[in-house]
């Protein structure tokens, strides 16, 4: 199969004024003056651009769109089901993400990415999650997270060296929390000490998504517990530095095919090259990379609550039959399908409007959080009524209904639980309106 990203990547350099063919339903529709041309938005007079709706595309987001749907229901789409069971990601669905250039989509050219802009991103996100959440998430995190990191925070010897990796073949993981440290994440107990040549680490992490999957690891440890938060500091692992383990992978309720593990660091040594940044500065790059993850995982959540919608929809509207019509023709069903579509729809116009702001350089805390919130409630209430929708054929575990329903609990639990993101909000709004 021809590559996503090497088609789309001649469009991703120069504007284009074309406008894009045929879309699915439910897609924001192209435009060829949406706001997300370029990733360089801080250099663009916005107050110079006539203002679009939010949920318009860009021609190479929409061509982004179609391309990664097609992949998805084509690839990725038969093998849900046996995933899912078995727990694992197939290694051929991560050799094709790879492929299709998927794992560098922010990435510069120079490093092997295809140097496009975040809500494309955004777009190859929410359209996996239409199919398989558990693959959005592995592509989510080492997109939004690890190669953000590495993009933002490294050194220019760190993207010579971890970059080109991380666009061809090898997954990374984003190591943060830990057993006593998941929403108060500074409370972290790994410790890493100096050594003469670099570093050695000692401690646990917890819930770490790909981690079975993962090559390169981004962990965080406190150099000095003296200092509190201002000692953490992140570093690079790769999976086969002597004294790191992958300890146990959970068996969880949804995203079962995305690997989540304890990992242990037992005199851990790595060298100096693999410090990220700089010494003491881990809590701000947690921080400002989670902020953008949370859009992420938004839209991972938008795309499952569109997944889940659509496939119900098909089915009341033509297969199911009670009382000698189908059961989409009852006026109390379509009450509640346009109920769930219309919170879809709020939900992702939330979700980019967050990353239309990243993009253009603007404060754009509260609207992740925002939006990370409202579309994990949305997927929530979606993939739920998806379920009694169809019935029998809803609670089964044929089709994909009950799966998106377990799958969508983990949006209002990771990369910052809902009360997480409430206290944000609050304390934003707070901060506002207080004289």
């Amino acid at each position: 199969m021809a590559s996503i990203i090497r088609a789309l990547r001649p469009l991703s350099r120069t504007p284009s004024v074309r406008l894009a063919g045929k879309r699915l339903v439910g897609r924001p529709v192209q435009s060829a003056y949406a706001f997300s041309t370029t990733p360089r938005r801080r250099e663009v007079d916005l107050s110079e651009l006539t203002p679009t709706p939010i949920t318009l595309l860009s021609e190479t987001e929409s061509l982004m769109a179609d391309s990664v749907s097609k992949f998805a229901l084509e690839q990725i789409g038969p093998k849900v089901r046996e995933m899912d069971e078995a727990e694992t990601m197939d290694e051929k669905v991560v050799e094709q993400l790879f492929e299709q250039g998927l794992m560098g989509i922010e990435v510069p050219e120079e490093f092997g990415g295809a140097g496009m802009n975040f809500t494309a991103a955004i777009v190859a996100i929410e359209e996996l999650a239409r199919v398989d959440p558990s693959v959005s998430v592995m592509v989510d995190v080492h997109n939004t997270l690890v190669n953000t990191a590495i993009m933002k925070y490294g050194d220019a010897q760190a993207q010579r060296t971890w970059l080109p990796k991380l666009t061809t073949g090898t997954v990374g993981s984003f190591c943060l929390s830990e057993p006593a440290s998941g929403s108060d994440a500074f409370a972290l107990q790994c410790k890493a000490e100096k050594t003469a040549d670099g570093y050695k680490i000692n401690g646990s992490k917890m819930w770490i998504t790909n981690s079975m999957e993962a090559g390169i690891f981004i962990v965080f440890a406190n150099i000095d517990p003296s200092k509190g938060y201002k000692g953490i500091t992140a570093f690079i692992v790769e999976k086969d530095t002597p004294g790191f383990s992958i300890a146990k992978k959970e068996k969880k309720l949804g995203i079962r095919a995305s690997s989540t593990c304890v990992l242990n660091f037992d005199d851990c040594v790595i060298p100096k090259s693999n410090l990220l940044g700089e010494e003491g500065q881990g809590y701000k790059y947690a921080i400002s990379v989670l902020n953008e993850g949370r859009i992420g995982i938004a839209a991972q959540m938008t795309g499952l609550a569109l997944g889940a919608w659509e496939n119900a929809a098909r089915y009341v509207w033509n297969d199911r039959r009670q009382f000698g019509d189908l059961i989409g023709n009852f006026q109390g069903m379509q009450h509640q399908i346009a109920q769930a579509y219309t919170e879809i729809a709020a939900a992702r116009a939330l979700v980019y409007n967050a990353a239309r702001k990243k993009e253009a350089g603007q404060d754009f805390v509260q609207d992740a959080a925002m939006a990370k919130l409202y579309a994990s409630q949305v997927a929530g209430r979606v993939s739920s009524s998806a379920v009694e929708w169809m019935g029998g054929m809803g609670f089964v575990r044929e089709g994909i209904a009950e799966k998106m329903f377990r799958d969508s609990k983990i949006g209002a639990i990771y990369e910052g639980t809902s009360n997480i993101q409430l206290q944000t909000i609050a304390k934003l709004l707070q901060k506002q309106y207080t004289n």
